[in-house]
């Protein structure tokens, strides 16, 4: 069901070389590019109407509007099974505790007397927030999307998710009441590259965003390249993955519902055991086979994610090696299930969220920890965060000088300027100075 890599032995290669033999699933972004290209074209030039057309072709489903109704979002929220409102407002209420302590706050640093830079940092105007739909229904996206750009004080928001054809052509009502929830009441039936797209050129129903972030399949990634630089993204989310770095001393029961529960979500996804203990390995597997026949979802997304390329149980010497391992994976999750699992967790310094010890699963992460679960995939946490308020803020210095704090630098400016061959730059400083800047 799933396949091993032995790693025991000689002593692990460095770098790329170790990436290399770490499983990790196909995501080739770049041929998508060429199918979401003309998508995006036709959304730029035709608007709406492409959204719709393509809506059809994708979805099955054709509109007659892409904005949803307020009546409908108020319809959601009120049929919203009350157990389900509970536990997205318990969602709500973790996630803002977390993302409110990430605000930054101006700052002013006095260079010199009379020389200022203040540091302000300035929510995007406005921003498209991606849900995704299909195979799951993610209405704990709409709460990681919404809330740290709701803390950032971002002043426009809207929310696209794929049409659903049993819904009337609405996205999943528990989306919508998500939605409701948090008071988000711009809403679009819109997915893949053309509710990307939508956003990022603006159409006569829906204004251009600055910013796109949230997760979808490969044609949102590719949208996304594509677009970068006409609008801001956070990542190119690929397929979901989870390692696990366990020794002896891990619950074999837990190791392996924490793999089932990431490979559920989609058959690209990707459950990594990183383990020094073959007893634990073997334990694992024979849970696994218990423990996905028992499960939903089996046949079309579980036991190919298991199978895949992309999973597997890597044995290594000890949990040095381990370490290693898991800081050249790069895992959107990682749980460390060890003894001493904190202070190994406090070694790691690759990975979208680390979850630490046998009672803080990445499901809890999922929903209800207060974390973000819009995290970095593909390897790319060695580089990138997760989705957090600071994704929503820009810095803007403000400088400000006077006469004879400027006086007082401005040999050297000029020197720089002339260094460099831009004398017009040390001219703007002469000019201040009557031509002749003072010398200090």
């Amino acid at each position: 069901m799933i396949s091993r890599i032995d790693l025991r032995g000689d002593a692990l290669p460095e770098g790329g070389a170790l990436r290399d033999l770490l499983p990790r699933a196909e995501f080739d972004v770049e041929a998508a590019l060429e199918t979401v290209r003309p998508i995006c074209e036709d959304v730029r030039h035709r608007g709406s109407a492409a959204v719709i057309d393509w809506g059809e072709k994708f979805d099955g489903v054709r509109l007659e509007s892409v904005r949803v109704p307020a009546a409908a979002l108020a319809r959601a929220l009120d049929e919203l099974d009350p157990a389900v409102r509970a536990a997205l407002d318990e969602s709500i209420r973790r996630a803002r505790l977390v993302h409110r302590a990430q605000r930054r706050t101006t700052h002013t640093t006095q260079v010199v007397p009379g020389g200022t830079v203040t540091e302000k940092w300035v929510p995007v105007d406005r921003v498209g927030l991606y849900v995704p739909g299909g195979r799951a229904v993610y209405p704990s996206s709409v709460v990681m999307n919404v809330v740290p750009a709701q803390e950032a004080g971002v002043p426009g928001l809207a929310v696209a998710s794929p049409p659903q054809s049993e819904f009337g052509g609405l996205p999943h009502p528990t989306i919508l009441a998500a939605c409701a929830l948090l008071g988000v009441d711009e809403v679009y039936a819109a997915g893949g590259a053309q509710a990307v797209a939508m956003f990022a050129y603006g159409t006569e129903d829906c204004l251009p965003v600055d910013l796109v972030t949230g997760p979808g399949n490969i044609y949102v990634a590719a949208a996304k390249r594509l677009l970068k630089g006409r609008i801001g993204i956070d990542a190119e989310a690929g397929p979901t993955e989870i390692a696990v770095l366990a020794d002896a001393t891990a619950d074999p029961v837990h190791v392996a519902a924490d793999l089932i529960s990431q490979a559920e979500h989609d058959p690209m996804a990707a459950a990594v055991l990183v383990t020094d203990s073959a007893e634990l390995a073997a334990a694992t597997e024979a849970e696994l086979a218990t423990q996905v026949a028992a499960t939903k979802h089996v046949q079309e997304r579980i036991e190919p994610a298991l199978a895949g390329r992309q999973s597997a149980i890597v044995l290594v010497n000890d949990l040095e090696d381990g370490l290693t391992v898991v800081n050249a994976y790069a895992a959107e999750h990682l749980e460390i299930q060890t003894a001493g699992a904190a202070a190994l967790a406090d070694r790691v310094r690759n990975a979208g969220a680390v979850f630490v010890g046998p009672w803080s699963p990445v499901s809890l992460g999922d929903y209800c920890a207060g974390s973000n679960h819009v995290l970095p995939t593909g390897g790319c946490a060695c580089h990138s965060s997760g989705l957090s308020v600071q994704s929503f803020l820009r810095g803007i210095h403000i400088v400000d000088y006077t006469r004879d704090a400027l006086a007082e630098v401005a040999h050297h400016v000029v020197t720089l300027a002339e260094a460099e061959d831009l004398p017009a730059h040390g001219a703007a400083l002469k000019a201040r100075f009557g031509w002749k800047v003072p010398q200090q």
